[in-house]
């Protein structure tokens, strides 16, 4: 993703009253916190909020404060982001308080650097800890010429299947999509499905598309332009409108829901496509230990290694009276061996943002996984620059965007497609961005 200039994102030939909104804040009558004196750091004692939904997080802050004379850091659990957690966090920003930190998702940070929500930690001095990070993470938090949050964690996709189910049918781990869903007919005669494809969740057919070269959003001076309906989304939503309709996969139940629980126990279900933190999930299964492994997510013609499913950040709210004290802690949440250890001990991340530190966990074999080292072998490759599309970008109103697309997703299971919805989504999320008075228009329009 290219990094957004602060007249790309700001300009775009917007109404008077949408200008207003995106260079000032969602409070009326304030100013935008990114034109205000910087904050320089306390002299004193000093003590954090960080608000998030990351179970276990914390013993995390626990530890920091157990290192620190000065600074310590409270958490305060809310609810997921679109459950209810952000709904605290715009309310409490709009009554000029909340917390210092708040877990903010990947995709939804453009929304709170819209609503002038976030600090730009380029002001703060985070820009020396670049390398340190995930580029394509990176990527995804750079806009307007500033950083606008922390990267905290990120799902790089994998495989993980069960070897004696293909074994039942002599197949081999598919290389490709064209190879998946050749080996998903052979298993549909062996009365199992080759994974599931949920209509009511948009976010893995985004990341298919994603892994395909698709890029949804570009910004141009003169405004957004939006490509759903590009070569890459359109190859992505026929050939799983195929593997619908041919019986590969279903679209009854969703990974990790109770039934599919059940038919992973069974051999019903033979593999899932998903981020590297559905290891944790699989360890679920009943008697799974020894039954599963992890792969590569299978190729298109054209396209990258891997993709990213889910993700979030730890970004430095507007209220913050100590964001160079915020950042501090962030960063040494993020990128130290001691703050990745702990988030993957105490919560579970999906994976560390941190470019050179994995975890001493995710170092060793896997008793689980028959001794497999799938962490080293699948997820560090997946992670790399090359391995990702860099041209992926989120954009100002993603989470409606993905309501649409579900919504139409779910016609499939009355004789619709997905091609069509793609078709359709686009047009519909066209007019919502121009009534929240954005500048939109179609690619090649």
């Amino acid at each position: 993703m290219s990094p957004l200039s602060r007249r790309q994102l700001l300009g775009f030939g917007l109404s008077a009253g949408a200008a207003a909104l995106l260079a000032g804040c969602a409070t009326p009558g304030t100013t935008s916190v990114n034109t205000l004196p910087t904050i320089p750091p306390a002299t004193g004692r000093v003590r954090l909020e960080y608000w998030a939904w990351l179970k276990g997080l914390d013993q995390v802050t626990d530890l920091y404060n157990r290192s620190q004379d000065r600074v310590q850091v409270d958490t305060v659990f809310i609810p997921g982001g679109n459950a209810g957690g952000y709904q605290k966090l715009y309310s409490a920003l709009a009554a000029g308080a909340g917390p210092d930190i708040a877990q903010v998702e990947l995709r939804s940070l453009p929304e709170f650097l819209l609503a002038n929500g976030v600090v730009d930690l380029s002001r703060y001095g985070i820009d020396r800890y670049r390398e340190l990070y995930d580029p394509t993470l990176w990527n995804q938090v750079s806009y307007t010429g500033g950083v606008y949050a922390v990267p905290q964690d990120s799902g790089p996709m994998g495989m993980f299947y069960q070897p004696a189910v293909f074994d039942r049918v002599g197949a081999s781990v598919p290389a490709t999509w064209d190879d998946w869903a050749a080996v998903g007919a052979e298993l549909k005669g062996a009365g199992v499905l080759m994974d599931s494809f949920p209509l009511a969740d948009a976010s893995p057919f985004a990341a298919y598309a994603t892994q395909a070269g698709a890029s949804w959003f570009r910004a141009e001076d003169d405004g957004w332009v939006i490509d759903m309906t590009d070569e890459a989304t359109m190859k992505v939503a026929a050939f799983f409108d195929e593997a619908i309709d041919a019986g590969i996969v279903t679209t009854a139940y969703g990974a990790y829901t109770p039934a599919w629980f059940s038919a992973a126990a069974d051999g019903k279900i033979a593999s899932v496509a998903t981020g590297s933190w559905g290891d944790a999930l699989i360890e679920g299964v009943s008697g799974a230990s020894g039954k599963w492994r992890a792969a590569p997510l299978p190729t298109w013609e054209g396209g990258y290694a891997s993709s990213f499913l889910g993700g979030s950040t730890a970004a430095i709210l507007a209220n913050s009276q100590h964001p160079k004290e915020a950042l501090d802690f962030a960063v040494w949440m993020t990128t130290t061996p001691e703050g990745v250890n702990a988030l993957i001990e105490y919560c579970g991340i999906g994976w560390s943002p941190a470019r050179d530190v994995v975890g001493d966990l995710r170092e060793k074999p896997s008793e689980f996984f028959s001794g497999q080292n799938y962490n080293q072998e699948v997820f560090v490759p997946a992670t790399k620059e090359s391995s990702q599309n860099q041209d992926w970008s989120w954009w100002p109103v993603t989470q409606q965007s993905f309501n649409i697309l579900s919504d139409g997703f779910r016609g499939k299971a009355s004789g619709g497609t997905l091609v069509d919805a793609v078709v359709q989504a686009e047009k519909d999320i066209i007019t919502v961005m121009k009534n929240k008075g954005l500048s939109i228009r179609k690619a090649d329009a």
